[in-house]
């Protein structure tokens, strides 16, 4: 997993395939409201299966595989 400029990850499943989640949608909204500060949106990292930022937003596999695109 690599944070990417324009609140997008670039991420490596286990079946070996690479996608690209846009974090956009999300931001400012609830738990994501932090992530507005770029600083802190970098600040993510993988945890049991998925990702997760340091005040605890996360967010679910399935939906960071389903609506990924492809690369």
């Amino acid at each position: 997993m690599k944070a990417e400029n324009g609140y997008v990850l670039l991420l490596e499943f286990d079946n070996g395939e690479r996608k690209r989640f846009d974090v956009s949608p999300y931001i400012g909204k609830g738990g994501f409201a932090p992530l507005s500060d770029v600083s802190f949106f970098w600040r993510v990292k993988v945890f049991l299966g998925s990702i997760q930022w340091p005040n605890g937003a996360d967010l679910c596999p399935d939906t960071l595989y389903l609506d990924s695109i492809s690369v």
